[in-house]
């Protein structure tokens, strides 16, 4: 499944990622040569309706036509099938970033494999940071990804934002699997088909290129915006549920998604349900926590205890194929010397 190139497409710069089907027949590993010869690993498109990550690609590389990268670059194009039809994934697909090592479904597929295959590759060329680019649905801020709290991690992640959220990984995802082989962070850019956010991407790429080490000191506590990524927030499948929908079983604020990002105090109402256990909330070890964090009385959804989501969205599909939101809490960042074991080791 997995197609692997020494050079660039013809036409590669020039092409929508909604038309990268017509010239890639599926994942494909792209490794480019630069002067410093332990590449960059950049992959893109793990959701064929983020795109950002492609236009940064194609921006940073036209910039680069006629002189050579700082560094080698290897870049992967996930999901062209997706992004050919505007989606997250197919309904037939596994999500292209749940099927890399570690996953715990879907390891007899084709995409698993090709994964699987990537991370081996890369792996084998002592890849010197991995970065994942995505984008969101709801109302965000950039912001960096991380699942190992080790100096090198947060020095990449601060060369994208400030605000940067520790989670000890799903099962499967890219970000997970490669922080096992070299500081690898995901970055959240905001909605698609924004110049702007296109922008920081590629300004992004191209200081982690120039990057030669990564810096001995430790990150600074004033400088990062730290969170914790502490429970995720789903809707069960037998659920309707909408968004000023007083008809479905759980309708929620419509303007849920301005609360992303914000620090919110118990009692903040998410929306109305005539259920009694209308969501699903689940802790970092896959245990169940609704009733540490929601009420579900009285027809309304309310917070029982304070805490900041992120990623919530509008975007019923995507809370389908996703969640609903991720819930967090602010973390001071532990002193080297000081740091606990497991704040160090990845999921």
């Amino acid at each position: 499944m997995l197609t692997v190139r020494q050079t660039l497409p013809e036409r590669f710069l020039d092409t929508p990622a909604g038309e990268l089907h017509r010239l890639l027949p599926g994942p494909t590993l792209i490794h480019l040569p630069g002067r410093r010869r332990t590449p960059l690993f950049v992959s893109v498109l793990l959701h064929g309706n983020e795109d950002t990550g492609v236009v940064a690609l194609q921006n940073l590389l036209r910039a680069y036509a006629r002189r050579p990268l700082p560094r080698a670059l290897s870049l992967l194009v996930g999901n062209v099938a997706a992004a050919r039809a505007g989606l997250r994934r197919l309904d037939q697909q596994p999500d292209y970033n749940r099927v890399w090592p570690g996953a715990e479904r879907h390891t007899d597929s084709p995409e698993y494999a090709a994964m699987r295959e990537v991370y081996d590759r890369m792996q084998a060329r002592g890849v010197f940071a991995s970065i994942d680019i995505h984008n969101n649905t709801g109302l965000n801020p950039h912001y960096a990804v991380v699942n190992r709290l080790d100096q090198e991690a947060l020095h990449l992640a601060l060369l994208f934002s400030r605000t940067v959220v520790w989670f000890r990984g799903l099962a499967g995802t890219q970000t997970t699997a490669f922080s096992s082989l070299c500081p690898a962070l995901t970055i959240e850019c905001g909605k698609p088909g924004r110049a702007a956010n296109e922008a920081h991407a590629t300004s992004f790429i191209e200081a982690c290129l120039h990057l030669a080490q990564f810096p001995a000191h430790s990150v600074r506590e004033s400088d990062i915006d730290l969170y914790h990524t502490v429970a995720t927030v789903r809707v069960p499948p037998q659920t309707s549920f909408g968004f000023g929908d007083a008809l479905a079983d759980v309708d929620f604020d419509p303007q849920l998604d301005h609360m992303n990002f914000r620090q919110l105090d118990p009692g903040t109402v998410f929306g109305h349900t005539r259920l009694q256990l209308p969501i699903d909330v689940r802790d970092e070890g896959g245990q169940d926590v609704t009733a540490e964090f929601f009420d579900c009385s009285e027809g309304m959804i309310r917070l029982r205890r304070a805490a900041t989501p992120a990623m919530l969205t509008l975007d019923e599909r995507v809370v389908r194929q996703d969640c609903l939101c991720y819930l967090m809490e602010r973390l001071p960042l532990p002193r080297r010397e000081n740091a606990a074991p497991e704040l160090c080791a990845s999921l």
